[in-house]
């Protein structure tokens, strides 16, 4: 087939094929690299674990000078590492012997979903409300006219002027 220039449709296909290969080989290399980086390290998993000492950082940032908490959590990680777990495991395990409240975030499951889901829902619901009021703010009444002025009865004004004038208020 040719084209609008008497070229072959050849080149693009070429082109494709060659996008094609080059995509997969990129693809490729970065799952590759990734089971790599999956492999857990003291200092991965010490950046997703709670510091138990009081001072609420991760264990890897924890300011406290020759903390024991820090250098018993890092050991237990290194222990768990080296028993070939994968991090994963070793951060159910140290949530198993700490409890859910050494992890960095809690997870996704049960109780716990409610911290995931509520920020975003209130999030929702605050841009809803703020949206809401800003239309009524922009919205132009229905059928609001001026009140026509108020007209009294001469018997009435009359009236409400010999009272003061008797009150001594005029």
């Amino acid at each position: 087939m040719t084209g609008v220039t008497g070229k072959t449709d050849c080149s693009k296909t070429t082109r494709g094929l060659a996008s094609a290969i080059l995509l997969s080989t990129l693809l490729g290399a970065s799952l590759a690299r990734g089971a790599e980086a999956r492999k857990p390290t003291v200092e991965s998993i010490g950046n997703e674990v709670q510091c138990t000492c009081g001072c609420v950082a991760p264990v890897n940032q924890c300011p406290m000078l020759n903390c024991s908490e820090k250098a018993e959590i890092r050991a237990f990680i290194s222990k768990e590492i080296s028993e070939g777990k994968e991090e994963k495991t070793i951060l159910q395990d140290l949530s198993l012997r700490y409890g859910l409240q050494v992890l960095s975030a809690p997870p996704a499951k049960g109780f716990n979903l409610a911290v995931w889901i509520l920020p975003g829902l209130g999030l929702l619901v605050g841009l809803s409300l703020v949206v809401v009021i800003v239309r009524r703010w922009n919205s132009k009444p229905a059928d609001e006219s001026p009140a026509p002025p108020a007209t009294y009865d001469p018997k009435v004004l009359a009236a409400m002027e010999e009272e003061m004038k008797s009150a001594g208020l005029h």
